[in-house]
């Protein structure tokens, strides 16, 4: 099925099933992000980088500091 073909679909949704699918499709996101989100935590605590170094290299690249 084409990204056009689904689009169609989606939109022949009446506003209940739409709901139901954007909820489903955001649950979704979210065990996805916090999936990504727990792997980039974890490399960087391997790696020895705090928040503290995050917020410097911010602050660095946002203010020349």
């Amino acid at each position: 099925m084409s990204v056009k073909e689904l689009l169609r679909e989606i939109d022949s949704l009446d506003d209940e099933d739409r709901l139901k699918l954007q909820r489903a499709l955001t649950r979704r996101l979210e065990r996805e992000y916090a999936g990504e989100a727990a792997k980039a935590r974890m490399i960087a605590r391997r790696r020895g980088i705090t928040q503290a170094t995050i917020d410097c290299a911010i602050e660095r690249r946002r203010y020349g500091r």
